[in-house]
């Protein structure tokens, strides 16, 4: 096999936690000793496949990210995010269009901070033979769909359903044209960006690597708790 491409880490931290509430948003909370965004970037540091590190961060939290940065020798900029997910990929991509080659680019939500290094290892692997990649897990609930009205109207079989999490990764070439498209659509909305491959480029196969239970979202209070945890335990090996 050729040389591997270039693989490069965004972390996105623009959210403000307005579900978890107080005077930071929650990828600055401390859990377990470091702040959540610093296990995060922890994480792609010791990450051999990953050279370079991007941050997007909350524009009213730069300098706080940017003190953070120091210490991390991987990480080559801290940019600011934008007013929603796509907008902070966005950004990202505009940074990156200076590069000349097509390197390995994998999104991952800063407020992940347990993401293990085996997840990473089997995205950079998919991503040699798949321009995209997603990361989920099987669903141990029922899915329901319902209408305005709260009734329900379907029972999706839960065998082809999966709960999707991150890092979601592309060949920059292929989630850039995609982006190029969907800006161009006055409809456009996602919430991820993987979806954003599937509408503008159907003719893209997503590939979707195996995550892990443990590569939970901090979004409410008690994942807070959890985290912490979970963080502590991993440290006491």
């Amino acid at each position: 096999m050729s040389e591997r491409p270039r693989t490069i880490a965004v972390v996105l931290a623009g959210g403000t936690g307005s579900r978890i509430g107080g005077a930071i948003p929650k990828q600055l909370i401390e859990v377990a000793g470091k702040t959540v965004l610093e296990h995060t970037l922890d994480v792609f540091s010791a990450a051999d496949c990953v050279d370079e590190i991007v941050l997007l961060m909350h524009p009213d939290h730069v300098d706080a990210a940017q003190r953070i940065a120091a210490g991390v020798p991987k990480l080559s900029r801290v940019l600011a995010g934008g007013a929603t997910r796509n907008a902070s990929t966005g950004n990202a991509l505009e940074a990156l269009r200076s590069v000349a080659d097509d390197p390995y680019v994998l999104f991952h939500d800063a407020v992940r901070p347990l993401l293990e290094a085996r997840i990473i290892d089997d995205v950079v692997t998919a991503l040699d033979t798949y321009r995209a990649v997603d990361v989920a897990i099987l669903s141990a609930d029922t899915i329901i769909e319902v209408d305005d009205d709260q009734i329900v109207t379907g029972v999706p079989d839960r065998a082809h359903l999966r709960r999707g999490q991150t890092p979601q990764a592309f060949h920059l070439s292929t989630i850039r044209a995609a982006y190029d498209q969907a800006w161009q659509d006055p409809d456009f909305a996602a919430t991820d960006d993987c979806s954003v491959v599937s509408r503008y480029l159907p003719d893209v196969a997503i590939k979707v690597v195996e995550g892990s239970d443990r590569n939970l979202k901090i979004t409410r209070p008690i994942d807070v708790l959890i985290a912490d945890q979970l963080l502590r335990m991993s440290a006491d090996g």
